[in-house]
């Protein structure tokens, strides 16, 4: 079954790989890297969709909940964990599981990708209900892990997305919305790790921005719900409220710490001349949004 998927097929472009130097190597790697972006846009309207659907199960409380082996695995997992300092969100509203557990985000483990009845477990584990998105991440669009999930998931009723690098895949006709970025074959043949994750990494940074979007988490291309969790943070937490209401640096850290660190409260409570208890009501009014809060009518 291997040789008729896309991403075990051998590149013509790097046939001869081992006898170029170093420079032709990159060249032709950052050719055929070239070729992702239009596989990934290809897929736009798919992406697009998805993100209103796990926008909608975030305002109700739902959850998005990856899962995958191996390098798909790994980057549902960085995804999901990059969520709470850049979106402020609960660790729990974005779950990144992988076959084999914690221990396989630095190792293999070997032969935890093939039973599906894992991949139903840890959903059980996480106490998966009909308000959660469950996407199943599988390059090869074949693993018995993610598909186990997956049928799980439907039984559950929870919404199911799967991403594949593969059309037509095993996955199909599990996922309510498939999306499938065609990146051709690998420079190293089968290595999954290159093409194939970059396309994955940039469809997972798509969804979950896109939904933080949507949800309110910024103003414009500013993180305003970010999370101070460092120096670096709490400096961009001062330049965004600086900026947007033009204080100078140092009052804008007075008036974050006035509002417990909270960018966008910060930013109400100056502009609309309220208290922070008094910001965050109308911020809550507005379902988080703040372009919302900051063109009510009673401004």
């Amino acid at each position: 079954m291997l040789n008729n998927l896309t991403t075990e097929a051998r590149n013509p472009e790097s046939s001869e790989i081992d006898s170029l130097s170093a420079l032709e190597i990159v060249r032709l790697m950052n050719r055929q890297d070239a070729l992702i972006a239009a596989a990934v846009a290809a897929q736009a309207e798919s992406i697009a969709a998805a993100i209103d659907v796990i926008a909608d199960r975030f305002r109700a409380g739902g959850r998005l909940l990856y899962m995958g082996a191996g390098t798909s695995g790994r980057l549902g997992v960085l995804d999901a964990s990059e969520c709470p300092p850049t979106f402020n969100t609960p660790p729990e509203m974005v779950v990144g599981l992988i076959a084999g557990g914690e221990k396989a985000l630095t190792r293999a483990i070997e032969g935890a990708e093939d039973h599906p009845e894992l991949g139903q477990r840890d959903l059980a584990d996480k106490e998966l209900s009909d308000q959660d998105v469950v996407m199943g991440i599988a390059t090869s669009g074949r693993t018995p892990y993610v598909i186990g999930g997956l049928r799980f998931a439907n039984q559950v009723g929870a919404f199911t997305i799967g991403l594949s690098c593969n059309a037509d895949c095993e996955l199909s006709p599990h996922c309510k919305i498939m999306i499938t970025p065609v990146v051709g074959p690998e420079v190293i043949s089968g290595s999954t790790r290159m093409k194939a994750g970059t396309a994955t990494k940039m469809v997972l940074n798509m969804l979950t921005t896109g939904a933080m979007v949507r949800i309110g988490k910024t103003y414009g291309n500013l993180m305003v719900d970010l999370r101070a969790t460092n120096e670096k943070l709490t400096m961009r937490s001062c330049q965004i409220v600086a900026e947007l209401t033009g204080v100078p640096p140092l009052e804008a850290r007075r008036l974050l710490d006035r509002c417990d660190g909270e960018v966008k409260t910060a930013i109400v409570s100056h502009l609309r001349g309220v208290t922070a208890q008094q910001a965050r009501q109308q911020l809550s009014e507005c379902d988080g949004h703040l372009r919302r809060a900051l063109q009510r009518d009673d401004a």
